[in-house]
């Protein structure tokens, strides 16, 4: 069921959303750098979740931390919310990067976004095929059909520079290390990350400030989803075509309700309607500043965005420390 999308009331539930997001990250803040991913997590999501349940909302997660019996809270098909607001979906992330707060690595976000009910795609918890761009150019200007190469040169020629002047965001992994290979044998430059997927698709959308034109590999579907929540906001373009590795996952797919298992998503078609975004640090990165700390005080910064107005809020939270 698709909600009437003149009922979800993105200017007055986006402060919320930023609440929910900042709630999170302070929750998560006293395990950072303490070794204990699982602690980390189930404190931004207990905290997300009682933040939800204030809202006036009758929401669904729609992207959660899993399957009912794999998470006893915001799990897929959860319903949050009073029940007395509009219809949504809701696709989150309660600590995008685990093991980076639990080492006090760069780039750890909360991560959530909203939009009417049934305009969010349901994607189940498998990988994704994944390639993003930013902002100003022609659709297809690069593909998933294309080779890793391929991409690296036809957005060369868009930007009007050369394949070395292209940096390439890409999750480190083995699965990863011919692509890798291939990128570089064109001359571009790669970033590496260790984890954290979103973070890195949202580079792509302010490619001037974080020195990221692309992203490229296979990663989370549902972090898929959040990504391209952000894209819809900020622009940009992002395209996924879910990865199954046996048919335990292409049976989870198809009880999400997908019938054909090699479609490419695009941004549009992930999310298909407007969306609020909202993001907090929890560890400082190349796009929002860490939890800081100070006597009696601890200090966020928040990305808030609504694809409506196309606005981009950043908004820093002072708080006492209870």
């Amino acid at each position: 069921m698709m909600a009437d999308a003149k009922d979800f009331q993105d200017r007055m539930l986006s402060l919320g959303l930023a609440r929910v997001s900042e709630a999170a990250a302070l929750a998560s803040a006293r395990l950072v750098g303490r070794g204990d991913e699982k602690a980390a997590d189930q404190a931004a999501v207990n905290a997300m979740r009682d933040q939800l349940n204030l809202l006036d909302i009758a929401g669904v997660v729609v992207i959660g931390e899993g399957e009912r019996d794999e998470a006893p809270m915001l799990y897929i098909g959860e319903e949050v919310g009073t029940g007395k607001g509009p219809a949504v979906d809701i696709a989150l992330d309660p600590l995008e990067g685990t093991t980076l707060t639990a080492k006090d690595m760069p780039n750890a976000l909360t991560v959530i976004a909203m939009a009417p009910r049934g305009t969010l795609l349901h994607a189940p918890d498998v990988y994704m095929d994944k390639l993003a761009i930013g902002p100003g150019f022609a659709v297809d200007t690069v593909t998933l059909d294309m080779s890793p190469a391929e991409r690296v040169r036809a957005l060369a020629r868009a930007k009007g520079c050369a394949p070395s002047d292209i940096t390439v965001c890409i999750l480190e992994r083995p699965r990863h290390e011919a692509m890798i290979a291939e990128v570089r044998a064109t001359g571009a430059a790669i970033r590496l990350i260790t984890d954290g997927d979103v973070a890195g698709v949202i580079h792509c959308a302010e490619a001037e400030i974080t020195g990221i034109d692309m992203y490229m590999g296979s990663g989370g579907a549902p972090e898929g989803v959040l990504a391209a929540s952000a894209l819809k906001c900020m622009g940009g373009q992002i395209y996924g075509r879910l990865l199954f590795r046996n048919e335990d996952e292409k049976a989870r797919a198809k009880k999400a309700g997908i019938t054909d298992l090699n479609r490419v998503y695009t941004r549009d078609e992930m999310v298909t309607a407007d969306v609020i975004f909202a993001a907090t640090g929890v560890t400082s990165g190349s796009i929002l500043s860490g939890i800081k700390r100070e006597p009696g005080w601890m200090t966020t910064e928040t990305l808030l965005m609504r694809s409506k107005t196309g606005s981009v809020r950043r908004m820093t939270y002072r708080s006492p420390v209870k």
